[in-house]
């Protein structure tokens, strides 16, 4: 879990789609971390009686990607198969397609003999035509875009919350340097059977739990989008720099998977170290590509070329491109609202590679 590459891995998986008046792109990466032990899913149309439904999960593994990759596969259909689902409950339907999946998976032959001892957090999203319904396991994070602002969160399931501190403790565990046992930074998760031995103890009370919270939000014709991410990107970036720099990227592009690329890049050079997932959702009452952000957009792009050539001029100021983006930092350039200056990094270090090839030849790591 801890290890981690000489150089990041940058390559990006990417899906987009649309259908049921939604829009959406996936864009993950495996980043530092020597392993990917990210999985999503993304879907548009259920099929048959559940067309107008959507569903969209992001899951964040550790300890290896088996738990990760199976619950990607196979907890849409726990869910919308449980008789809850069938009867329309679909907040407990969702709740016991967590729970069942969960206690399902210890048959998996390396699960169950412990050669695997994986675990994934789980978040997702099911979208009808007047509600959405998200539910969350641990610290992978779905924020809602309302008007531009975020207007809604999930909470990270983290050892030191009180309510979860309280149950690992009843369960015969501690919390220490803020993980499980000094060791699982999440509370909350699927897989990670290590933690859920305690056979006199239910399925949510061991020191680890599977139990989803779930949240319904009626849509509203001014919501813009839904991000479901890992915790990759929320370590570096907060839910009011997501929102603020997709609403800015959507008056540019609209290439959601574009999009998407250039969050989890933004996070990677903000100094994110590990896998990075994210799903944007477009809503109908998302801003449009605008005449005039774009025309600001290349303004700004000017802006930052001619501001590296005057620095780069004076070859005793910069001589890496750590040094020119400190300087680049304490400029007066306007950077994209949310992104800040690292979501410009690839420009910057192209631009720094035209005027000072033989410094940028040695210097470009990522």
């Amino acid at each position: 879990m801890g290890a981690f590459l000489e150089k990041p891995n940058t390559e990006k998986h990417n899906e987009t789609g649309e259908g049921n008046g939604l829009r959406y792109g996936v864009s993950s990466m495996q980043g530092w971390r020597c392993e990917m032990e990210d999985a999503h899913f993304a879907r548009t149309n259920l099929g048959e009686d559940l067309s107008d439904w959507s569903y969209f999960a992001v899951f964040d593994g550790h300890a290896g990607f088996k738990v990760s990759e199976h619950c990607a596969k196979h907890l849409l259909e726990a869910i919308i198969l449980s008789d809850e689902f069938k009867s329309s409950d679909v907040v407990k339907a969702i709740h016991s397609g967590f729970l069942n999946l969960d206690s399902k998976m210890r048959d998996i032959p390396e699960l169950a003999s412990g050669s695997n001892k994986s675990g994934t957090t789980a978040v997702c999203a099911f979208i009808s035509n007047e509600n959405i319904y998200i539910a969350n396991c641990g610290d992978s994070r779905a924020v809602l875009c309302r008007n531009g602002v975020p207007i809604f969160s999930t909470q990270d399931h983290k050892p030191i919350l009180p309510g979860e501190k309280e149950r690992i403790v009843n369960a015969g565990g501690s919390v220490m340097v803020q993980r499980v046992n000094g060791s699982l930074a999440v509370s909350r998760a699927l897989g990670d059977y290590d933690y859920k031995k305690d056979t006199e103890l239910g399925q949510c009370e061991q020191l680890v739990s599977p139990e989803p919270e779930i949240f319904c939000k009626e849509r509203d014709p001014q919501d813009y989008f839904l991000v479901l991410a890992c915790d990759g990107v929320w370590d570096v970036m907060s839910n009011e720099a997501v929102c603020s720099y997709i609403t800015n990227r959507l008056r540019i592009t609209d290439d959601l998977v574009l999009i998407c690329n250039q969050v989890i890049d933004t996070c990677l050079h903000k100094g994110s170290r590990d896998n990075m997932s994210i799903i944007l959702i477009l809503f109908p009452g998302a801003p449009q590509k605008s005449p005039e952000a774009i025309q600001a957009e290349e303004e700004l792009e000017r802006n930052i070329r001619k501001t590296i050539k005057e620095f780069t001029e004076d070859s005793e100021a910069v001589y890496d491109v750590s040094t020119l983006m400190r300087m680049l930092n304490s400029s007066n350039i306007n950077w994209p609202a949310g992104g800040g200056m690292e979501s410009k990094y690839k420009l910057i270090t192209e631009v720094f590679k035209e005027f000072c090839p033989d410094l940028a030849e040695t210097d470009l790591e990522l």
